[in-house]
């Protein structure tokens, strides 16, 4: 962890390094060198992100290479993160709700999930699920991010009507609901088409998309993972369709369990030309996988690691050129592996999330909760300046649990 000066400090060392890492061969010879300094590739990336220009496939698959410093690596996603948002590091007051672990889908990848008939499956009722708004609310949450399992007895109106009785409820709380696995599972179930469904729940108060169920977007890797989730044609269209009716939507990716740098890449590049072709993406949030529990537990012998965590979220942040937010999930990460994400290309911690399941069911140490006070700490130490958002990245003003966006 950094404070202030020291991240200032690191930064000119960084800088320093890069530069006479790229000086001509004669005289990097007489200089102590990086491993990525004393690459012609590594310096002709370097003048591409200077000069803003995209990088390549062939570049990105070349960045998660282990011989590229990493902290070299970290200068330049720090550069492009400057850019797009100079010293703010962003966070949000927020709680999450999963209505249900029962699930249809079963997938390997997961431990939150569970049969029906299982003794610990559950389904909220809807007193339960009107309180947590209430106490996310009273807590000065500005958004409910609402996620779950696929129940098989319950139908689109149940889920339906959960954001209709939130909405009702408590209208200035923001409802980020449902992935697109669980939109294109009801339009499936019902027979309509997507779009019918997102205008519905829009109408009953859905005010934007999360990025979950996205996994990995290589079809063998996926067919190993989440067999019978949405594919990735599924998973973006509905985003397409999304972003057409003005829904703005977060995207993920999950790695460190069976894929490579390869399918990470071209993941990042799938989710960079929609973002093309649409700009309807918030924020990218890179998801460390956490195989306690689940059914690839076997088969992950090394789960990723903080070296390979700040990577990932290096290289997102130069590939996905488009995107303007690539956020550090602290409960995904780890709470000290985000905070210094902040100067690898992050420039978003989540929020306060009270009451997540699904990361914490598969083995994530981090706490389950943290305060405003906590979160500012650590983007202070970290040397960048806390700024309270709301979903849409609009600027928070507040007076205790009462809050107006800019």
């Amino acid at each position: 962890m950094f404070v202030e000066a020291g991240h200032d400090a690191r930064h000119s060392l960084l800088m320093v390094s890069s530069y006479l890492g790229c000086l001509k061969t004669e005289t990097r010879l007489l200089l102590p060198m990086t491993l990525a300094a004393n690459r012609p590739e590594f310096c002709s990336i370097r003048s591409k992100v200077e000069a803003g220009q995209r990088l390549s496939r062939e570049e990105g698959e070349f960045l998660f290479r282990p011989e590229v410093d990493l902290h070299a690596l970290g200068q330049l996603a720090d550069l492009v993160r400057r850019r797009k948002n100079g010293n703010a590091a962003y966070y949000n007051l927020n709680a999450h709700l999963n209505p249900t672990n029962a699930c249809i889908y079963r997938c390997p990848l997961c431990a939150y999930s569970r049969d029906a008939d299982d003794p610990t499956a559950y389904v909220m009722g809807r007193d339960a699920i009107l309180a947590r708004g209430q106490e996310a609310v009273e807590s000065g949450s500005t958004e409910l991010h609402i996620v779950g399992g696929l129940h098989p007895t319950k139908d689109f109106s149940w889920y339906r009507s959960i954001l209709s009785d939130l909405h009702g409820a408590y209208p200035t709380l923001h409802l980020k609901a449902w992935t697109p696995v669980e939109i294109a599972w009801f339009a499936q179930s019902t027979g309509r088409t997507v779009r019918d469904i997102l205008e519905e729940l829009i109408g009953a108060g859905l005010g934007s998309m999360p990025g979950g169920g996205a996994e990995i977007f290589d079809p063998e890797i996926r067919a190993r993972i989440a067999p019978r989730k949405a594919d990735a044609q599924t998973w973006l269209a509905v985003h397409r369709t999304a972003h057409g009716l003005r829904l703005r939507t977060n995207a993920t990716m999950l790695y460190g369990h069976i894929e490579n740098p390869r399918h990470r890449v071209d993941h990042l590049l799938r989710l960079r030309e929609l973002q093309d072709e649409t700009g309807g993406f918030l924020a990218f949030i890179p998801l460390a996988f956490h195989p306690d529990g689940t059914q690839l537990a076997d088969r992950v012998a090394h789960p990723p690691t903080a070296m390979d965590d700040l990577r990932t979220v290096a290289v997102a942040r130069l590939l996905l050129d488009n995107f303007d937010h690539i956020k550090a999930y602290w409960i995904s990460l780890g709470v000290p592996t985000a905070q210094v994400a902040l100067g690898y290309g992050a420039d978003d911690l989540d929020g306060t999330v009270r009451y997540e399941k699904i990361h914490h069911d598969a083995g994530s140490k981090a706490p389950e909760i943290l305060s405003v006070e906590e979160l500012e700490a650590l983007i202070h130490e970290a040397g960048f300046v806390p700024v309270e958002r709301d979903t849409l990245y609009r600027r928070v003003r507040r007076h205790g649990s009462q809050w107006e966006a800019e």
